[in-house]
């Protein structure tokens, strides 16, 4: 089992459309072949700070995934607004 984590820091005026852009998303990239969840979390103390955690039998979905059609549509969407470069991890769920 792979899990994915994102940190993406929005500039504020995004932050109302990019809950939207993600509700509109989330059931396609968790019917995604290889992902079992993906959720979103929202920092408690800094609002623009967004976290995705999504898990993936492996790292060939994922990578499917990441180029696959709704990934590069949604990124394209997402990347401008971000205030700063977003990180990201792959983890081992051990």
């Amino acid at each position: 089992m792979l899990v994915r984590l994102v940190k993406m820091h929005f500039n504020a005026s995004f932050i109302a459309e990019f809950k939207t852009v993600f509700k509109a998303v989330q059931p396609k990239i968790a019917s995604f072949k290889g992902c079992t969840s993906v959720q979103l979390l929202q920092d408690h103390t800094h609002p623009e700070i967004f976290f995705t955690i999504s898990h993936w039998q492996d790292e060939e979905h994922l990578n499917a995934y990441r180029n696959s059609e709704l990934f590069k549509t949604t990124w394209a969407i997402v990347k401008p607004n971000f205030k700063i470069k977003a990180e990201a991890w792959s983890l081992l769920d051990t």
